[in-house]
């Protein structure tokens, strides 16, 4: 018997049970399917990250309170209230930092945001006017935070496009309408472009309001969340860094760099910072999924052992008739891989599909990885091999006379 022969007739056997057939076969649909999914997820959530970090442009410092690293400066965790206004000034007129041409003092907290019958919680971003442009915000209608409205804290405030729609409806203007964040009512007086994005920290749902307005009349505090800093180019980064970094060591009195109470981090180390967080969570979620394929791989074998009892009788006359143990290994081994091997091709369609959905569900990328769709072709001939050799394995050994007497 050739191998097209054992082929045919492994359909056939398999398809006399459509039913149990199908039932071995769930395990690996949804296995390759969940990996797939989870695949394709993770890379176009970390795709949708690495886009929003890097439309904020190459050359953006950040600093924040407390440390993790900086150019040159070794920080520890410390207290979430050590950058003030006074330093945003100071770093912009000191002679000592050269490499700096854009300061941004800015204190930002997620709360929530009503209008006369919506509400949203959302991100409220207290801003001078040169955040517009070391962040690259656009105002698509009516105008951005000036000084004037610093100066005299006025209640007024810059919305995106997503935190508009969720506030007045689409393809509503809020230029002119009200909005209150606690018990302070603003009015809006611009709407940014929108730059695209999801996630906790989208861009287009945010809300500006003048910098003194929130620490002072929104939330009552007189530190700052960050500074953001526009180096001058992107080749004085670690420069920069260094040179920010040792002055406010010395503006704070601190002679240990290992006590920093600030960090200050690139956009390539936010860029790696949240490539590895993704990329672990991935890596988890696609570990989780591929333990149901262990498990569909122990339910195949169970069946293909099932299938060996039932078959004894026939497994005897094979071999009562010359059948050599070889074509016996063949035929159940091959039962196993059109198994798995469907399984997988209908896993792969279902996890193509479930991402798809998914990521429009979610407004994230939809991205396909043809890596991940082999590995699926590669393990699903391998859980084939694997967990069908044995039930084969004990198949080829029955003793012919035993295996006729089989009642």
């Amino acid at each position: 018997m050739n191998i097209t022969e054992l082929i045919i007739e492994s359909i056939s056997t398999l398809t006399l049970n459509k039913m149990r057939t199908g039932l071995a076969s769930l395990g690996i649909v949804i296995g390759i399917g969940s990996v797939i999914a989870l695949i394709s997820l993770g890379q176009g959530t970390q795709q949708a990250i690495q886009a929003q970090i890097q439309s904020l442009g190459s050359n953006l410092l950040t600093v924040q309170p407390g440390a993790v690293r900086e150019g040159g400066v070794q920080g520890q965790a410390g207290g979430r209230t050590t950058l003030t206004l006074d330093d945003a000034k100071a770093i912009q007129a000191t002679s000592h930092i050269s490499t700096i041409q854009k300061v941004s003092p800015e204190f930002s907290r997620r709360t929530q945001v009503t209008t006369g019958g919506s509400n949203t919680n959302t991100q409220v971003v207290g801003v001078t006017p040169v955040y517009a442009d070391v962040h690259k915000v656009t105002v698509q209608e009516g105008s951005f935070i000036t000084d004037q409205h610093v100066l005299s804290m006025t209640k007024v405030a810059v919305i995106g496009p997503q935190a508009a729609a969720d506030l007045f409806g689409e393809n509503t203007n809020p230029l002119g309408q009200s909005l209150r964040i606690g018990t302070q009512t603003l009015l809006v007086i611009g709407v940014t472009a929108s730059k695209g994005g999801s996630g906790f920290m989208n861009q287009d749902d945010m809300i500006y309001v003048p910098l003194t307005t929130a620490q002072k009349q929104l939330f009552g505090v007189n530190y700052l969340s960050s500074i953001a800093l526009e180096a001058t180019n992107e080749q004085v980064m670690t420069q920069a860094q260094d040179e920010v970094g040792y002055f406010l060591l010395n503006r704070h009195k601190i002679t240990d760099p290992t006590k920093a109470d600030f960090s200050i981090m690139s956009q390539q180390d936010i860029l790696n910072t949240a490539s590895a967080m993704t990329g672990t969570f991935t890596a988890l979620l696609s570990g989780i999924a591929a333990i149901s394929l262990l498990v569909g791989g122990i339910g195949i074998m169970n069946i293909m052992l099932v299938t060996v009892t039932e078959r004894t009788r026939e497994i005897g006359l094979r071999k009562a008739l010359g059948a050599k143990k070889h074509f016996i290994v063949q035929q159940f081994l091959i039962e196993s891989i059109i198994l798995t091997f469907t399984g997988g091709a209908i896993g792969i369609v279902f996890g193509i599909l479930t991402s798809y959905v998914i990521a429009n569900i979610i407004n994230s990328l939809f991205i396909i990885s043809f890596p991940s769709i082999l590995l699926a072709f590669a393990v699903s001939a391998g859980i084939g091999i694997v967990f069908g050799w044995y039930p084969a394995k004990i198949a080829s050994e029955l003793q012919p006379i035993e295996a006729l007497r089989f009642e």
